[in-house]
């Protein structure tokens, strides 16, 4: 890989600035010591080939490569089509040619009931509904990216479910992550378990069983950074939040959490300024990735936390469901906040809030923030919202027709958005101030789980296969 990088950015990263004296330019030696160590350990980005986590490397759904395809039908651009069967909401992830997903297989599907059609109207229309008093196997797949080829499977335990579970949840909601050594499969209110790339169990670990608010189920990913496994285990008991040793499986530090459910995923947020673990909730927290020491706090005011923050090097963006108790607001958090930033009663600012925003509509699908501008998705009917990033002045807020709900984070590269629904349509607009729908794409299947993003590829899962999207050469 090139590191391409010109000296003015260099100099804007140290924080240099010019002054003119007797016509030269100085600077500081501090900073000039600063630029020198910025050339000497930048790290450039993940390769694209990888797509180690839930929403991508940097968990902001943002590929940069030039290749992906932008038109795709059931008869065009699908590269393959593997069914992986059970039913699961976890989304895919790739280390160069090989995808890692997992699985809740219903060992007796024919005993599934069938649904009615008011049911049929609400619910994601799989075979094998929910069962708890029935056994399972969890699974996860090992396939190659290029051909569809399964690899190996292995079946990481299998019984009945610890919990009850919502009709629209599964019992594999959660995403893998990979280190590029090996992949890590979390199956809520199961074990943690660790495989090599060639399938050998390395190890498990037991996290405990936990009530979650209304049977709703679990959903929140593990995140990895620099051989640390992170864990948001926010329930109705017991929260709390644990870094395990990649490696080994060990706990090197664990916090509670004054926090009920939730099901949203943490995040690594590398700002300007500092490296931080974010976690969602009804409260918004940063901590320390290296001992989970508490930075700073937000109160959101309710509401439910399934979206999971994004951030821009300058920026976070993050927000609830709004509910009967509350929440529906967007905030954007600056880099480097300290404390308890919830602002006053009556204000929309604080020391650490550059701005919120009530009904700003955010649901499931988490916020995307492309070319200085944040995208959310609601919930049902097709509700599409754009704000300014650095003021969150609304841009637009319209429909986009004919989606019943989107559950997928959207992705954009090369001037688009791509927003997947439910029923397997990609409805396509144009970044920017301007609303325009540019196109639509259509697979036959049902998707509640977000996209990854690699090369010259999208890897899409449906409630019945797994789908490689590539331009035919």
């Amino acid at each position: 890989m090139k590191l391409v990088l010109r000296y003015h950015d260099v100099l804007h990263c140290a924080g240099v600035t010019f002054t003119k004296t007797n016509g030269k330019s100085k600077m500081t030696l501090l900073k000039c010591l600063n630029m020198l160590l910025i050339v000497l350990f930048w790290v450039p980005p993940i390769c694209a080939t990888h797509w180690p986590q839930f929403r991508g490397p940097h968990s902001n759904q943002l590929s940069q490569d030039k290749q992906l395809p932008q038109v795709w039908s059931q008869d065009k651009n699908v590269q393959w089509q593997v069914k992986i069967p059970g039913r699961a909401w976890s989304s895919p992830v790739v280390w160069g040619d090989k995808i890692f997903v997992t699985t809740a297989v219903l060992d007796e599907p024919s005993k599934s009931p069938t649904d009615s059609p008011a049911q049929a109207s609400s619910r994601p229309p799989v075979p094998d509904r929910i069962q708890p008093n029935a056994d399972y196997r969890w699974e996860i797949y090992c396939l190659d990216k290029n051909s569809g080829k399964i690899l190996w499977t292995k079946v990481a335990t299998q019984g009945k479910p610890t919990m009850v579970t919502h009709s629209q949840n599964s019992y594999a909601s959660e995403t893998p992550v990979t280190d590029g050594e090996r992949v890590y499969a979390y199956f809520g209110m199961k074990s943690l378990y660790c495989y090599d790339f060639q399938g050998n169990l390395l190890w498990e670990k037991d996290l405990g069983v936990y009530k979650m608010n209304k049977d709703w189920g679990t959903g929140s990913s593990p995140l990895i950074h620099d051989g640390l496994v992170y864990l948001q285990i926010d329930n109705e008991e017991q929260s709390f939040l644990v870094a395990l040793e990649g490696k080994t499986g060990d706990e090197r530090w664990r916090i509670s959490r004054q926090e009920g459910s939730n099901w949203c995923t943490p995040i690594i947020w590398q700002n300007h300024q500092r490296t931080e673990l974010v976690t969602g909730g009804k409260t918004v927290r940063a901590y320390d990735p290296l001992s989970g020491a508490l930075w700073w706090e937000l109160n959101v005011g309710g509401g439910r936390s399934v979206a999971s923050p994004t951030a821009d090097r300058e920026r976070l963006y993050f927000g609830t469901e709004k509910r009967s108790d509350g929440g529906g607001f967007l905030f954007a958090v600056k880099a480097g906040a300290t404390g308890d930033i919830t602002p006053k009663a009556g204000e929309s600012t604080s020391s650490g809030v550059l701005w919120s925003q009530s009904n700003a509509g955010i649901a499931f699908a988490s916020p995307l923030v492309y070319r200085d501008l944040v995208y959310i998705l609601e919930r049902s009917h097709g509700g599409i919202n754009c704000y300014h990033t650095q003021t969150g002045e609304s841009v637009y807020s319209e429909r986009l027709p004919g989606v019943r709900t989107f559950w997928a984070s959207p992705w954009a590269c090369d001037g688009k958005i791509f927003c997947l629904d439910d029923r397997g349509t990609t409805h396509i607009v144009q970044a920017g101030h301007e609303f325009k729908i540019l196109g639509l794409n259509k697979l036959d299947d049902d998707f509640y789980a977000s996209s990854a993003i690699t090369g010259d590829s999208l890897i899409f899962r449906g409630a019945d296969s797994l789908y490689c999207i590539r331009e035919s050469h």
